[in-house]
């Protein structure tokens, strides 16, 4: 059994954050529904004198918070949330695959760098399910498997890493690059190489996040083989991203189930004539997603055809989501210059339009939103990075 126990409720939003943020820095736990869970409803309220305050974490006999902050989280987990010193060489924001990879590169350089991630080290990387894609594994690797890889050969060349702080703000100073933390702490660097990649937009529909990598996901290069010789498959969404990878899952399924919340697809008409009139697709416009459900994994979709009103429950294998990616890029309004979607702009050597501040990884415009794109795209602007720092601070590989 575990040893960290979440007491909560599928309707609580704080039960879900903290459950997130516990699986993104990949701490087993147990978690417990007070609703169905008597003796676990029982527990809490006797911890709590009565109250029924969720979500309640247990870590052991006496040992609990109630309702915690991230940040409350991470101190109970003993993550370090101040950085070691204030000055470096290059301070990398992001710590997914492309961020550790240009860490890597730095360190072996002789750069003095550190990683500051929001969240947990590793990305998207690391909560995704199992990569099937990535070179050099031929038989696959869990997701956290492959960012416990990254996190240890960074480790291995003594880059501080530093997980559970948000970088709030950054910009120009004195010909250096300032870094805001979210507790109040400031740092300052030569340069700084942002790698905060993108989200995916969620549905925000009942079980959606409980189900997500049990067979809701975002990603069909990534997930649609383990779906083969399936009766359906549904896709969600009705943009090009939606249709193509709605095509490329068709070798998998049977039928490919579309569903698009506008009365019409938004893809190029191309790629809708070659949908319509492909003979395993099923398409249906003006059609909401109400509910994803199932226990320990999807079991049925209901949805609801928004001008006639009627209602349909679907059965499908897996249901993927693709209704647009959101660039983590809010702390960079006003600093660095972002495109009409909030993707940061750079030229060819990855430099933005604030000197010293690079890019890399999926949180660039024009990137492939691939694992291994991502990390080639760290190591590019990290060789950007080090003829940035010869030529305008002398700082110089070491021998």
């Amino acid at each position: 059994m575990p040893e960290i126990t979440v007491y909560g409720a599928p309707w609580c939003p704080d039960c879900k954050r903290s459950k997130q943020f516990l699986a993104e820095h990949r701490v087993e736990y147990r978690f417990v529904d007070i609703d169905e869970d008597a003796e676990g409803r029982h527990l809490v309220e006797e911890l709590q004198g009565g109250g029924r305050t969720i979500p309640t974490i247990v870590f052991g006999p006496g040992d609990y918070l109630l309702e915690p902050s991230d940040e409350e989280l991470a101190h109970r987990l003993g993550l370090s949330l101040r950085a070691e010193r204030s000055f470096y060489d290059l301070a990398i924001v992001g710590g997914g695959p492309a961020g550790l990879a240009a860490a890597i590169y730095a360190a072996r350089e002789g750069m003095d760098a550190i990683v500051v991630d929001r969240s947990a080290l590793g990305g998207q990387s690391g909560v995704t399910e199992r990569i099937d894609n990535y070179p050099g594994f031929p038989d696959g690797i869990r997701g956290a498997e492959l960012a416990e890889r990254f996190i240890a050969q960074a480790r291995r060349y003594q880059v501080e890493l530093l997980a559970a702080v948000s970088v709030t703000g950054i910009g120009a100073g004195e010909g250096d690059v300032r870094l805001e933390l979210a507790g109040g702490q400031e740092l300052a660097a030569h340069a700084a190489l942002v790698a905060t990649g993108s989200s995916y937009r969620r549905l925000g529909v009942p079980g959606e996040e409980d189900l997500i990598g049990a067979g809701v996901h975002f990603c069909a290069t990534c997930d649609g083989p383990f779906y083969k010789g399936s009766e359906e498959l549904l896709v969600i969404g009705g943009g090009n991203s939606a249709l193509e990878e709605g095509l490329f899952l068709t070798q998998f399924a049977e039928r490919v189930r579309l569903v698009q919340l506008a009365p019409e697809l938004s893809a190029s008409r191309l790629l809708q004539d070659k949908v319509r009139s492909h003979p395993q697709f099923t398409v249906h416009t003006n059609t909401a997603v109400l509910a994803l459900e199932g226990k320990s994994r999807l079991e049925r979709v209901r949805a609801r055809d928004l001008g006639s009103g009627e209602e349909f429950t679907w059965t499908p294998a897996a249901a993927f989501v693709f209704i647009g990616l959101d660039p983590n890029t809010a702390f960079l309004r006003g600093s660095v210059e972002l495109d009409e979607r909030g993707f940061v702009s750079a030229d060819g050597m990855f430099q933005t339009s604030t000197p010293g501040v690079f890019v890399a990884g999926d949180v660039r415009r024009g990137s492939t939103k691939q694992l291994g794109s991502a990390v080639g795209d760290g190591i590019a602007a990290l060789l950007a990075v080090r003829r940035y720092l010869e030529d305008h601070h002398h700082v110089a590989p070491r021998a």
